[in-house]
């Protein structure tokens, strides 16, 4: 009887992994299919429809865009944001302290032709007490800022013309409050097109995009990439300025959850055909990047959070281990019921891959960005137990 259990045990085992795995997968890719389907795909109207889609006066809007140490971005963003088929827009740059041709840069900028009345240029020398360098820079942006709507965009955004026409048309047409973009990544480098679907499929099982659409529940997030929102219901919530945001990590998903329990409705849109995006160059920027967010951005607590640590290699790692294992042991249940775990994480990770714009080979590479996003877990984790914040720009902020 003991003799038949054990030969029973194993494969019960693995099998039951192996549909623990399945189960798993297809739970992250309706989430993920729900955020990429949040919306229709953004497309742009020809100006002379757009102004007449609504029926409305098309409020003037404020672009407010931080930058520190950004000389390799922001000549593009800002073209690109002055270029803007909208009627009744300015931009608004705040040079948080860059220590770059940043200044430089926009100084020229501020001299063209196509920028006079547009174009404004906010410098910060000191960053004050209490604050982190994101929101002071926001802050500061609206302080200046004249419109009845804020947008608060990076400065390495790329926004096609039409883009914030598109934006207030779907706010005006849905009656809401904030719209944010979900965008384009550019993912030219072998480490962004490795590592950028992991965090992608974290932030979305995390934060599906039906909820945060769902004025009856609370999960609240936004993208800071794309940011549109009512300049009213930026001050009900106090801004920036606010105890609770003022010295965030995560500025985007705070200032959504601010403004969702103000009653402010939200939307995430998918925005890729109109902004993109290149977020980190290299390994050492996604390492650091990712180290800065992930354990502030969690949000099921420390518990939850230690459980990701352990289960991420077991979830990702462990499907491309077990029918290697199987056949070199020569076990028949671990190597189809391996096979099966696998292949469920390939088709995911494929169809991911293919959702943004990644070459299909680049599935096969999902226990690696599993083994490095494990590691950036874990220093996010020690990182706030042990008090020593992360450190990024030049400035160390407080998780």
């Amino acid at each position: 009887m003991r003799g038949g259990w054990r030969r029973w045990a194993g494969p019960v085992a693995v099998w039951g992994y192996a549909a623990g795995i399945v189960g798993f997968y297809a739970v992250l890719y309706k989430r993920t299919a729900a955020a990429e389907g949040a919306a229709t795909p953004a497309a742009a109207a020809p100006a002379s429809e757009a102004d007449t889609a609504t029926g409305r006066e098309m409020p003037s809007v404020s672009i407010v865009v931080p930058a520190r140490d950004e000389e390799r971005n922001i000549e593009a963003c800002v073209r690109s944001l002055l270029a803007q088929d909208y009627p009744d827009f300015e931009v608004i740059v705040v040079d948080d302290g860059s220590t770059d041709a940043t200044p430089a840069i926009l100084r020229r900028l501020a001299g063209d032709s196509a920028a006079r009345g547009r174009l404004r240029v906010v410098r910060v020398d000191a960053l004050p007490a209490g604050w982190a360098g994101k929101p002071h820079a926001l802050h500061t942006g609206v302080v200046a800022a004249r419109g009845d709507w804020l947008l608060f965009t990076d400065a390495d955004t790329r926004h096609a013309p039409g883009s914030l026409r598109h934006a207030v048309e779907t706010a005006l047409a849905r009656d809401l409050d904030l719209v944010s973009y979900g965008t384009l990544q550019d993912l030219p480098d072998f480490w962004g097109r490795v590592l950028m679907p992991m965090a992608y499929l974290g932030v979305a099982m995390q934060y599906p995009a039906d909820k945060v659409n769902d004025p009856d529940s609370p999960v609240a997030i936004a993208n800071g990439q794309y940011i549109l929102l009512k300049r009213g219901l930026y001050d009900r919530i106090g801004g920036y300025a606010a105890p609770g945001l003022r010295a965030t990590v995560l500025d985007d998903r705070d200032l959504a959850v601010a403004a969702k329990r103000a009653g402010g409705r939200l939307a995430m849109v998918d925005g890729r055909d109109l902004v993109r995006t290149r977020m980190y160059h290299g390994l050492r920027e996604q390492w650091d990047g990712w180290s800065k967010n992930a354990y502030a951005g969690s949000r099921g607590g420390p518990l939850f959070y230690l459980a990701m640590i352990a289960g991420l290699p077991l979830a990702c790692i462990v499907p491309f281990l077990l029918p290697i294992a199987g056949l070199l042991r020569r076990n028949r249940a671990a190597a189809l019921a391996g096979g099966v775990a696998l292949s469920s994480v390939i088709a995911y990770r494929s169809w991911l891959d293919r959702e943004m714009r990644i070459p299909w080979r680049y599935a096969w590479t999902h226990p690696l960005a599993a083994a490095i996003f494990t590691g950036i877990l874990a220093r996010s984790f020690w990182r706030k137990a042990s008090g020593r914040g992360v450190t990024w720009r030049g400035r160390t902020i407080q998780v």
